[in-house]
């Protein structure tokens, strides 16, 4: 298994292991501390891509991330998508089992459907005791603790009584689940705070969201670029991380103290040597001190 030395690594460092590097990556193997995979992509029965799935994992620890269950649906969760990726865990014992706080399933006309998207939750009991009881499952189904994801999200609920800080922490403390913090999810919602003019510093306001997480609760992080539209920022994960999301990933690293970190790359995919850029620029940016900023609070969607 291919690792880097300890005392110069700042943090363990991954990357997406999208289609188009399937073939280079098993190639060429180059130093990862893991990779991460869409567990719907493997979701078959048999064939090529798990297959790859199987060879990647005699070189690199795994980590399974899904974009399906719909941990937040009131509905509950799909019992086929469920049993699915029971199967895929138990075939590749990944080193982490990550999903979404988000809703994705529902019932129109008597029937169940899928939104087919990252839909965002309100902040409140009621949605908190729905994707209490849908992580609950899922962890009992797969035997292990489940890693649970921040959105970037275009609206906000009336309905929201706490930060979504708050509501993650309840989160973890309920169900024993971990966190996986997205810092471009972060930057994205604060710079569309910051539009909408409820926020003058998105850096600032990202650090004092880092800082309203318990620190115990966070086992990986995320990194990603955007695309800034002029009236909206998007989450898309088709471009180079930015300047200040290094500089909030920076923060959160010193926080959490040298936790995992994934740098995505899903949209106009890059070769694989500008993802690897990427991911060595991920292990080394901790080392460097985090930028002093006067942090301000921000409500986020």
């Amino acid at each position: 298994m291919t690792r880097f030395n300890s005392q110069t690594v700042a943090a363990p460092v991954g990357i997406g292991w999208r289609h188009a590097h399937y073939g280079e990556l098993l190639e060429s193997l180059p130093p990862l501390d893991f990779i991460e995979v869409h567990s719907e992509n493997f979701f078959a029965d048999g064939g090529a891509a798990l297959a790859l799935l199987h060879q990647a994992r005699e070189h690199y620890p795994v980590s399974l991330h899904g974009v399906g269950l719909g941990l937040g649906s009131a509905c509950g969760v799909d019992a086929w998508h469920l049993d699915r990726l029971a199967r895929l865990v138990a075939q590749i014992d990944p080193v982490r089992v990550s999903d979404h706080a988000c809703f994705a399933r529902g019932v129109a006309a008597g029937k169940p459907v899928h939104a087919a998207d990252l839909l965002p939750i309100p902040f409140n009991d009621a949605a908190l005791s729905a994707l209490c009881a849908n992580v609950q499952q899922v962890q009992e189904r797969i035997q292990r603790p489940l890693l649970v994801e921040n959105l970037s999200a275009y609206i906000a609920f009336k309905s929201s009584d706490r930060p979504e800080t708050e509501f993650l922490n309840e989160l973890a403390q309920r169900t024993g689940c971990y966190l996986l913090v997205d810092v471009n999810n972060i930057y994205v919602n604060a710079r569309n705070q910051q539009i909408a003019g409820n926020c003058c510093d998105p850096v600032a306001a990202c650090i004092a969201w880092l800082d309203q997480i318990a620190p115990h609760a966070v086992r990986e992080l995320h990194l990603a670029g955007h695309q800034d539209c002029g009236d909206i920022v998007i989450d898309d994960h088709g471009s180079l991380v930015q300047a200040d999301v290094w500089r909030v990933y920076r923060h959160a690293q010193q926080r959490f103290g040298n936790v995992q970190a994934l740098v995505e790359w899903d949209t106009d995919v890059p070769s694989l040597g500008v993802l690897l850029g990427e991911a060595e620029r991920a292990r080394s940016l901790p080392h460097l001190p985090t930028p002093s900023s006067t942090p301000t609070q921000m409500g986020l969607a």
